[in-house]
């Protein structure tokens, strides 16, 4: 997975296409995301004697890695990701455009 917490994506397909947010958590071993923004889902509460009213929660549900693209600092365009060696010999993450997407 090139995807990282912090790095800034595009959502390529669902009910929240074209949508941008950065990523919040990662989840390496599910292969899913949890980006700012991105499939808000209300949680109901019942009332408990901390809350008596209750209350209506937004969370934030993980989405698939694949439903989402890494974009390009240069292009501001959902790009492909490799990797590559900088001058210093560590590997850092490249997009199509030759830039680097690690800071």
């Amino acid at each position: 997975m090139n995807i990282k917490k912090g790095d800034e994506v595009i959502v390529l397909s669902g009910s929240d296409k074209g949508k941008k947010g950065s990523v919040q958590k990662v989840f390496p071993k599910l292969n899913k995301v949890v980006v700012e923004g991105i499939n808000v889902h209300k949680k109901h509460q019942k009332p408990t004697q901390a809350t008596p009213e209750g209350s209506i929660l937004e969370i934030y549900v993980p989405i698939d890695a694949s439903k989402v693209a890494l974009i390009d600092p240069k292009t501001k365009k959902p790009t492909r990701v490799h990797m590559g060696v900088d001058k210093a010999g560590n590997k850092i993450r490249l997009a199509k455009s030759g830039e680097s997407l690690d800071k």
